[in-house]
């Protein structure tokens, strides 16, 4: 598990993953230097510096920078990886590259914390993540020879929310910020789906929720790593029982212990919420992320939408492509996920069409709002191509509400009848959220995403609905929401709603599919799922439970996508209460705190979904 989890933290950081294998292109024609820069209150964060070999005075560079809280590894002035930048490309095209540790991590000084709350009225000891941007970005400028006064910043994931939150320092120097696949609120996304725990990241806590005691090159948290003796995680966390069986393994891990002490959304995850902050934007903004990211996919969409309110003027754009977590920053040749086929070199496209342009306008170019990308770049998953859009959402939509009839089809108009279909939900015996057990040991694999669902809909306790034939290509973009209208005979439940893409019956496979056992052959694939529990159905902060047997609103918000349903496909609803261990079991008996239910809180329920349940979705036309 120790090594499992190492190579885990580095996946989370692409550039640097792939930047310890390659050509030797980088140590031929860059320098490297290592520095402290220090904060306005004291505290130096460490800083390496790869120089182009040519910079001179008559040859500048702009700089672009990635903060992390992953390692800025390998350490050494001797030591260059292979690869520089957000990409081979754009290391070729030749940028001064800044790698920072932040604030509490490896070699930097300062004390680590989660999402680091942003300070909304400074003093001028006050410091942040913006302020220590500002800080870096001012020392740089003014210190590392040959830089053109211009600065970009990238990063993935944790360093994507540095990257976000960098464009709140307001440097006057920080020209272009592509935040990609950035956490915006651990409440939304990552360690939280609507404020149901993601129990896959059970494994990862260790990695964030443990101080260093001085300042070093290696990992310090390996003595929380759980060991096992198993690779079957969905055994190994229904073996551990309620989640207040935790303690055993984290007792002294204060991130964990601060994820139990704030079960609903209060001051805690509320300051933590990057997109609230956002108001005026300097910088130019590129979003980027995959549609298929099970790890932080709310967070460039929820963020691109925030500044088109606050700042509508503001050069504010958004990528979404055919990816995992990540996985544009390298080139898998043809571009799969799980088992469906996108194409070849989807990720060299993105790097050099439209990333490499967008850095290469804002800081070597005039830096006009007019750099040739459009607002938003989005590739539709069921046409497997590229779309561009003038504004996202769409703006030639219309609104198509998709009833659940009680017989199983999904209906067009409202019924005229009332009628529902029930089943039982046992938080002893939970839905699966994958059919591969191994892989639920560290972040939340990639997989799943657009993975067959036909493991799970075939089970009693998940509820499927399905359109007959089409007969002609339906393209959805946009948000969805689902309008369930529910029953319960408890007084606590789930809901996890699932828009599914079915394959026709002669669906070949394709040459490169991973898993020789599947067959695409009515394939039932995921387009889009997400959860809402009850008790948050009126508010984050204030839960409250349901009334047994008590016709009840629960509305479960979907991440946008773009996917074209062709014809001779189906679309596919599905409903189920437990998507585990993907999700924490919900007790099924309202508790104050779940973190503290005890395991006669777990409680078998009937689950009743009323025919007048619909599935807002926005179809281009």
């Amino acid at each position: 598990m120790k090594k499992l989890l190492s190579l885990l933290v580095a996946v989370c950081c692409f550039t640097q993953l792939f930047a310890q294998y390659g050509s030797n292109y980088a140590k031929e024609h860059y320098t490297k230097k290592e520095v402290y820069i220090t904060m306005r209150d004291g505290i130096k964060l460490f800083t390496a510096i790869y120089t182009p070999k040519d910079a001179s005075a008559k040859n500048k560079y702009p700089i672009v920078m990635q903060r992390t809280c992953y390692s800025v590894a390998p350490y050494g002035e001797d030591k260059i990886p292979a690869r520089l930048g957000p990409s081979d490309i754009m290391m070729k095209e030749g940028y001064i590259v800044v790698y920072q540790d932040v604030r509490g991590r490896y070699k930097s000084q300062g004390i680590w914390t989660n999402m680091t709350p942003v300070v909304e009225h400074k003093t001028k000891k006050d410091v942040d993540e913006g302020t220590d941007t500002y800080d870096t970005i001012d020392w740089l400028v003014k210190n590392v020879p040959a830089n053109n006064g211009k600065v970009g910043q990238w990063g993935i994931s944790y360093p994507g929310f540095y990257t976000a939150a960098g464009i709140l320092s307001n440097h006057p120097a920080l020209k272009a910020s592509s935040p990609q696949a950035p956490i915006s609120d651990f409440w939304f996304d990552d360690f939280h789906h609507n404020g149901a725990l993601l129990e896959s990241y059970f494994f990862t806590y260790p990695v964030f929720g443990v101080q260093k005691k001085d300042t070093t090159s290696k990992a310090w948290y390996g003595d929380q790593n759980i060991k096992t003796n198993t690779r079957d995680g969905y055994q190994f966390l229904l073996d551990m029982g309620p989640l207040k069986n935790a303690d055993k393994y984290y007792k002294d891990n204060f991130y964990w212990q601060e994820t139990v002490n704030h079960p609903n959304y209060d001051e805690f995850w509320q300051s933590r919420s990057l997109p609230r902050h956002f108001g005026k934007v300097k910088p130019a903004v590129m979003f980027v992320g995959g549609w298929y990211d099970a790890e932080d996919l709310s967070g460039p969409l929820d963020m691109f939408k925030r500044i088109n309110k606050t700042d509508p003027s503001a050069y504010n754009t958004i990528v979404m492509g055919p990816f995992g977590h990540g996985r544009w920053s390298r080139e898998t040749g043809h571009t799969m996920h799980s088992n469906v086929y996108f194409g070849d070199s989807i990720a060299t496209y993105y790097q050099r069409d439209i990333e490499a342009k967008f850095f290469a306008h804002f800081l070597k170019g005039d830096g006009s709002k007019d750099s040739g990308l459009p607002k938003a770049y989005m590739y539709d998953t069921g046409k497997k191509e590229w779309e561009k859009f003038a504004q996202w959402p769409a703006a030639n939509t219309e609104n198509k509400k998709m009833y659940l009839a009680a017989n199983g089809k999904i209906e067009d108009n409202a019924p005229a009848q009332s009628g529902s279909v029930s089943y039982i939900s046992d938080p002893l015996k939970p839905v699966p959220y994958t059919e591969d057990n191994s892989t639920t040991m560290g972040f939340t694999p990639h997989n799943y995403m657009s993975e067959d669902q036909r493991f799970a809909g075939r089970r009693p306790d998940v509820l499927v609905f399905e359109t007959p034939v089409l007969t002609d290509d339906v393209t959805l973009g946009g948000q969805i929401m689902a309008h369930l209208k529910v029953a319960n005979t408890s007084t606590d439940a789930d809901y996890i709603v699932k828009l599914i893409d079915v394959y026709p019956p002669d669906e070949r496979n394709n040459d490169y599919m991973p898993n020789k056992n599947i067959i695409l052959s009515n394939y039932w694939q995921m387009v889009r799922s997400e959860i809402m529990p009850a008790r948050f159905r009126n508010s984050f902060e204030k839960p409250e439970p349901m009334v047994p047997g008590q016709k009840t609103d629960v509305n479960v918000r979907l991440q946008d996508v773009l996917h074209t349903f062709k014809k001779g496909h189906r679309i596919m609803i599905q409903v189920q209460s437990t998507c585990f261990p993907l999700f924490a079991r919900n007790p099924q008996k309202f508790v104050e705190n779940p973190y503290k239910a005890n395991e006669s809180d777990y409680v078998t329920a009937t689950e009743t979904v009323y025919n007048d349940s619909y599935v807002d979705v926005q179809v281009l036309k």
